[in-house]
């Protein structure tokens, strides 16, 4: 697409944020069923439910402009939620794990904050009083997961740093991979 004006890129950012929201549909299931602490995994589930009404509001902007949000895909986001991912494979203490998520989730909320930081600026100046509005909605909810997820990060965060490596746990751990491993190494004729 060309970027002639405010408006183009107002557009274009407003898709990038539209491909974002909706890859974060996605991500965000999957954050909560491998965190560990009951106020992490009720935090993401929280933050989905905000994520549809981010993605709705987007739509409405969408709508009024008469422009389709489809043709663009945050490639930003879909990296974000990579190292998301690649998080949530690593053998880590739960403790430990719980504070990678919130730093990654961290990641995801400042690079949104930022985007429609920018978007609702845009639509001020060009005097889109009903974008503005819906897009300062969700910047505001954005910023309060993050102000959350740094609360709860204060006290998920000295626990991984105090919690002692129970043996137990390890042993366990290693366990259950072990099957798998040992599927590994057959297939491969070790």
């Amino acid at each position: 697409m060309e970027m002639a004006s405010l408006r183009d890129l107002f557009v274009e950012e407003l898709r990038d944020l539209y491909s974002a929201e909706n890859q974060l549909l996605k991500a965000l299931p999957k954050m909560a069923k491998g965190a560990n602490s009951k106020q992490l995994k009720n935090g993401f589930t929280k933050h989905l439910k905000q994520t549809e009404g981010h993605v709705a509001r987007l739509e409405k902007i969408f709508d009024s402009l008469g422009v389709s949000p489809k043709g663009k895909k945050c490639k930003a986001m879909e990296g974000l939620i990579a190292e998301g991912d690649e998080t949530l494979s690593e053998d880590a203490e739960p403790e430990v794990l719980d504070a990678a998520l919130i730093a990654a989730a961290q990641r995801v909320e400042h690079y949104e904050i930022a985007g429609y930081g920018c978007v609702r600026t845009y639509a001020k100046l060009l005097g889109d009083k009903k974008a503005a509005t819906l897009l300062q909605q969700t910047l505001k909810e954005e910023g309060d997961t993050d102000k959350q997820l740094t609360k709860l990060a204060e006290k998920i965060n000295v626990d991984a740093e105090t919690e002692p490596a129970k043996p137990a746990r390890k042993k366990a751990r290693r366990a259950k991979k072990r099957p798998i491993l040992d599927k590994v190494k057959e297939a491969v004729g070790l």
